[in-house]
């Protein structure tokens, strides 16, 4: 049984704001982000290109990545830039970052555009550090030497002293939407370093310290019990003859030892479940989380928002999470400025949170469909309600919201 719980605000900087321009989907958006936070919405409304403008920054302050690898590795600004956007045809993300003591520690500006050549040109790059800013550019020298305006000052160890905080940040966000099939022995192939998709999950559980190890393997278990009651206990195995390392799990079984099975026995379910739950209790930065409901059962997929928090109590690390799913977003112990809602409109995607009724109930009465529908827990004077329910009852009573 998983024990409800809130999760802890990180105790390092985390992201507290995020600020789009014609980014994918994203026209316009200023988003307040939490320690926790669920992005929800229809199909195609662009959770995963929100989730990409996170990637992004990691992929600038990454060692062997920067501006142009960035850009690039996303076919270039044309691909980036919104198909909505009028009035600019630059692209621009901004954050502000802050610690649970000190909100807006940091900010974090880069706006850029489609150069000569077809080549991603920095139009504007700035820092600021409690509201003072360190970096304003393009400078004095970058009107010299434009070919300056190919690389960002993140991403330069030369420059970047006064904020490589920053970039330790952006550095440490991880994605993760792992696929079972990738994940077991026999159809890993090469692992990619940090595949977001688990080829190199085993190497990454092999290379943990031994106890630290141990012990994530013996809380991953007593978490996973909720799901697989039969489970009693996880380790890492090696095949001496062959030289690879399995993890593998104790069933109970009609045997009086019970039944050990290797990854490659795992059902799809409980392998990405398992793997979304090693990644929550890795003591780094922000996670990302693409629909950890996939491969479950619906009765298991209310649990996770209580499984993850369970793993994530030491480090309390920020996580995103998208879903479709209305069973996690109905969790008692989820707020509502922790949901955000994507909703699709002529103009691009727009970002609210989910924290007035009236607006879920729209977006329900406006024929978005049950399926499809976004879904929280808990609003303003709607006690021990779910949005889902709120808003149902609101669109028999109230005409839809504008």
């Amino acid at each position: 049984m998983v024990v409800r719980m809130r999760p802890r605000r990180p105790s390092g900087l985390y992201f507290q704001r995020l600020r789009l321009e014609n980014w994918k989907n994203f026209t316009q958006a200023e988003i307040a982000l939490q320690p926790r936070t669920f992005l929800a919405g229809p199909s195609a409304c662009g959770k995963s290109n929100l989730f990409d403008a996170f990637r992004f920054l990691h992929d600038l302050a990454r060692a062997g990545g920067g501006f142009a690898d960035a850009v690039a590795a996303r076919q270039g600004v044309g691909k980036l830039r919104s198909l909505a956007a009028r009035q600019s045809s630059g692209i621009g993300i901004a954050v502000q970052l802050g610690t649970g003591e000190e909100p807006g520690l940091w900010e974090y500006e880069l706006h850029f555009s489609e150069g000569e050549a077809r080549r991603p040109e920095i139009t504007r790059e700035r820092v600021a550090h409690r509201g003072e800013d360190l970096v304003q550019r393009p400078d004095p020298d970058d009107e010299r030497d434009p070919e300056r305006l190919t690389q960002t000052f993140l991403e330069q160890s030369t420059v970047n002293r006064e904020f490589r905080e920053v970039a330790a940040l952006f550095r440490s966000i991880r994605y993760v939407h792992p696929v079972p099939q990738l994940m077991r022995g026999p159809a890993r192939g090469i692992p990619r370093h940090n595949d977001p998709h688990g080829s190199d999950f085993l190497e990454r559980i092999v290379q943990t310290p031994q106890n630290t190890r141990a012990s994530r393997l013996r809380r991953i278990a007593g978490v996973l019990r909720a799901a697989v009651p039969q489970l009693q206990e996880l380790e890492l195995y090696w095949d001496e003859a062959r030289g690879t390392p399995h993890l593998r799990g104790k069933y109970r079984h009609w045997r009086p030892q019970g039944a050990w099975h290797n990854e490659d026995q795992f059902a799809d379910g409980t392998l990405r479940l398992f793997a979304l739950l090693w990644a929550a209790a890795e003591e780094s930065g922000p996670l990302l989380l693409e629909e950890p409901e996939l491969s479950l059962h619906p009765d298991l997929v209310s649990q996770i928002p209580r499984m993850l928090a369970a793993m994530r109590l030491r480090g309390g690390r920020q996580i995103f999470i998208s879903t479709h799913a209305e069973a996690i977003l109905r969790d008692e112990d989820i707020g509502p400025g922790e949901v955000l809602l994507l909703i699709p409109e002529t103009e691009g995607t727009v970002v609210r949170p989910a924290d007035a009724v009236r607006q879920v109930a729209s977006l329900l009465c406006g024929g978005l469909g049950q399926p499809e529908t976004p879904a929280g827990a808990g609003s303003p004077g709607v006690e021990q309600l779910s949005l889902f329910r709120a808003a149902r009852e609101a669109c028999s009573t109230e005409p839809p919201v504008a």
